[in-house]
């Protein structure tokens, strides 16, 4: 019985929040707010109308609720292809981006590998400097690339800093665990997919979201390699689209019930952008900051 009232002080005494654990409480719920509110106001204003946002830019909740802003950028045509051909090139850009980090890294983690320094250092000089736009521009050019999905997903291409993390991740696998396998009889293959693959499980979930998101949000590139309307990606579909209403803003600025408005039209816009990947991300959150950590200890 003393034994349960001495852990039952024990549990009241940790209960009890000093001074600096109370400021620091409040000054991160603060910044939580801080950074929270402007999301939740630019929902709010691709709901709102021109004249509702004109009196009150700032509020709370939709005081005249519309979903005209949404309206108008789904009656564009530009928006499904956009969706379709931004899906096609993270999804295959991804792939194929993570499939030639992940064996990169695997061969520059194998200490017998030959020229394995030399190779490194070359990977890592493309980190440090790189073409050039107008060459990369012509290089495209000459492959026959321009106006082709492919340009885009070759110019994000392999991620330097992708391959020296997880390099570092395949560096710190035990090695009795490879020799344990060789002696049971498994090949190099063998040990790469079903050892080395699921013990990095937390850095491959980790860099594919970041892969996968640096696709989605390309526009750049994208505006400067792709040139018909129906191979646009996401991005530059809703960039023509915001200047379109805005253009269509300016004009019909005097007209009554004019719900459709710039500001509205941009806010709708980041919203059926990040939709998509706000949807993944809680299943892969956990991974991050275990992910990272695993990769960053050892170089």
């Amino acid at each position: 019985m003393s034994t349960f009232r001495k852990n039952l002080k024990y549990v009241e005494k940790r209960r009890k929040w000093t001074t600096g654990q109370i400021v620091v409480a409040l000054s991160l719920t603060m910044i939580a707010l801080i950074i929270f509110f402007p999301f939740y106001n630019a929902v709010v204003i691709s709901f709102e109308t021109n004249r509702a946002y004109t009196l009150n830019p700032v509020s709370l909740y939709p005081t005249e609720l519309s979903l005209a802003n949404y309206e108008y950028l789904i009656e564009n045509g530009n928006i499904l292809s956009g969706y379709k051909n931004t899906i096609f090139i993270t999804f295959i850009g991804t792939v194929l981006s993570m499939s030639a980090s992940v064996m990169m890294a695997y061969a520059f983690s194998r200490k017998n590998y030959p020229g394995k320094k030399f190779l490194f250092l070359s990977v890592m000089f493309t980190m440090l400097f790189s073409g050039g736009m107008i060459p990369t521009y012509l290089q495209f050019k000459n492959l026959g690339l321009i106006d082709s999905r492919w340009s885009v997903i070759l110019y994000v291409g392999i991620s330097t800093y992708n391959i020296i993390i997880l390099k570092s991740g395949f560096e710190q696998t035990p090695i009795e665990l490879e020799e344990a396998a060789k002696i049971d009889g498994a090949n190099d293959l063998i040990i790469f997919v079903r050892i080395e693959l699921p013990l990095q499980s937390a850095l491959l979930a980790t860099f594919t979201l970041f892969t996968a998101v640096a696709y989605w949000n390309e526009w750049f590139w994208s505006m400067l390699l792709i040139n018909s309307a129906s191979k646009m990606t996401l991005q530059t579909a809703l960039r023509a689209i915001v200047s379109e209403a805005s253009a269509a803003a300016d004009v019909s600025s005097g007209e009554a019930g004019f719900d459709v408005f710039t500001q509205g039209v941009k806010m709708a816009a980041v919203m059926m952008t990040m939709l998509p990947i706000m949807c993944f991300y809680p299943f892969l959150q956990k991974y991050f900051v275990k992910g990272v950590l695993v990769g960053s200890v050892k170089m």
